[in-house]
Order: C-alpha cells, then structure tokens, then sequence
C-alpha cells in the first residue's frame, strides 16, 4: 500500500484528492495552512498536520519516513486572492516547492505530483488547434496571473532539475480549470470578488430565468471535470513511468453545449430558461488541450461530457461532503 502526504489538502483540489485517494485504499496524510480542519480529516480516518510550507522548519512535522509519493497542491491562487501580493506567490509555490524538494531529498521520497498552470501557454489561446503537453512554457508579462505564472513556471523547473540531478521522478499537470463544486460561488478578478460565470448561470437557470450566449456560441473550451481529474491524479500514482508534463482535460465543450446543459439539469421542467444569442457581444477566449500524451503514457480515459459535470454538480451539492471543512453556500453570500 502507498503512503502519499497531500499538501494543500484543505483546499478545492487537495481536498477531493485526499478523499479519492483515501477511499482506494491508499494511506494518506493531509497537510494544509489551515490551522485547524474542523476535525474533517479525522472523522474520515487520515491524519491531518498543520503548516506552513514556505518555513523550512515546520517540515520537521511531516513524516521523515515512510511517505512514497508527495501530490503538492498547496500554494496562492489568483481566484482566492482579494487584493494583490506577488509575495503570496514567490513564498507558497517557488520558495514552497524548494521546501519540498528539499524534504524529499533528504527523507527519499520518490515521486511528486504537481499542478502547473495553464496560464504558460496561454500566447496559444484563441483557436481550436489542440495545445501539445510539451509546449514551450512563457509567462504572461502583465495581469493579475503574471507572478502566479512566473512562479510556476520557476517551480516547475526546479523540480525538473532535482529530477535530473536526484532522480526525482516529476508527474506535472498542466491544469485547464477543473470544473467542481465549492459552497463558495464566488472568485477574484483582479483582485476583486466576482461570481463565478457558470455558477451564476447556474443560478438563473434555477430560477428559469433566460440565459443569453454572447459571441460565436459554437467557441471551444477546455472541460476537465473533477472525476476525471481524480482519474489523472490516480494514474500518476500507480504509474511506473519517469513522468513529464500531462495536460489535463477532455477535448473540450462549446459555449452553446454549456448553456444548454445548465438549462436541462438545473432549469424546472415546467419553467425552462429561455436562451437567446447575442453574436455582437464579445467572444469567450478559447482554446483546448492535447490530451493524446495524456491518455496514452498514464491510460486516462476521459468519462465526463459537460452534461455529465453538471449532473454530477447537482448530485455533490445535494451531499455537501465537504461541509465540515468548507462551510455551506450561506457562508460566503
């Protein structure tokens, strides 16, 4: 049985990582900034360990044996960050991932897994030609993304230099946004707090209210929902590969299959949204991965349609599994 130490875990990701993988039998450790998880971690049987990742000392609390695999998703995030502090980044992901080289180096931890941003290639946005996995990595120069990216990409080439030169054997996941339910509906755009677009649409079309699709309601965006994604994060688990760079996602849905799935799950069958096309308005950016690395080194089959998302969105809202360590809608409104 596999001993993996999730950090990050009481975040979005980290958290339906540690359960996932908890619930396949593996054996897993959750470490997060979060001083306290309400006891969360414990009522599912995994040990959880508060600290900071960007102090070197407090990796003294982790284990310094038995762990074969650390899945790094802790770090600053743009959409969780009011206001603006590129320090928040260079300390979580660039000084953060040091830290946690550092650390398996010196307790022989094999194998990481870590998300890369899909931000590095975002100067090939725009067209429905699929991005390669190993696309030449740049950082947007202005925005509020730009140290987000920069620190990544800083990241990412450090640990493919402990790879090289300590043989650590690097599974990095280039993250289209991986679509999931949170109770809290709401992001930051440039610092400032926005609702999510789907979760808004979601919202009128449970009112029935009519949905509009600005621009070329045929623009192709990249889909990854979260079962898939756990999905990935399993096959970099059990691989026996050296890794590299995967994409993550499904081939993609278009504005249009987006409303119209939002309509048929959450709209009243007696009261369905009325959709209307706006094609003067502005077009949504799109763009969509090359899955083919993807699906033919790890074995990932993509299983979730955009249909299929918001059906499993509805059935996990109606669960609130995460109550306990997220809080309910009610709390972020």
């Amino acid at each position: 049985m596999k001993t993996i130490l999730v950090l990050g875990a009481t975040g979005t990701l980290g958290a339906y990582i540690t359960l996932h993988l908890k619930d396949k039998g593996y054996q897993v450790i959750a470490a997060g900034h979060r001083k306290s998880d309400n006891g969360f971690f414990k009522d599912h049987g995994i040990k959880y360990i508060s600290f900071d990742i960007s102090k070197k000392e407090d990796f003294e609390k982790l284990p310094q044996k038995g762990i074969d695999i650390v899945a790094d998703f802790a770090g600053a995030l743009p959409a969780s960050m009011k206001g603006y502090d590129a320090n928040l980044y260079i300390d979580s992901i660039f000084k953060g991932t040091y830290n946690v080289l550092e650390y398996m180096v010196k307790t022989g931890i094999p194998k990481i897994i870590f998300p890369e941003s899909l931000f590095d290639v975002s100067y090939l946005f725009g067209s429905k030609n699929p991005i390669s996995a190993d696309a030449e990595r740049k950082a947007p120069l202005s925005g509020d993304h730009a140290m987000y990216v920069i620190s990544k990409i800083a990241a990412v080439e450090t640990i493919l230099h402990y790879k090289e030169v300590f043989g650590i054997r690097p599974f990095i996941l280039r993250l289209s946004r991986v679509y999931t339910y949170h109770p809290n509906s709401y992001t930051y755009t440039d610092g400032e707090k926005v609702m999510v677009s789907d979760r808004l649409l979601i919202k009128k079309a449970e009112k029935g209210e009519a949905l509009e699709i600005w621009g070329d309601p045929d623009r192709l965006l990249e889909t990854c929902a979260m079962p898939d994604f756990l999905q990935i994060v399993e096959k970099c688990v059990e691989s026996d590969k050296e890794g590299g760079i995967y994409n993550i996602g499904s081939g993609g849905s278009t504005l249009d299959e987006r409303i119209k799935g939002i309509v048929a799950t959450f709209s009243p069958a007696d009261n369905p949204s009325p959709i209307s096309y706006a094609p003067e308005k502005r077009n949504a950016t799109q763009f969509v991965l090359d899955i083919t690395k993807t699906i033919d080194e790890l074995g990932y089959k993509p299983q979730y349609s955009w249909l299929d998302f918001c059906k499993w969105f509805k059935e996990e809202q109606g669960k609130q599994r995460f109550a306990k360590l997220w809080g309910v809608e009610e709390d972020y409104n």
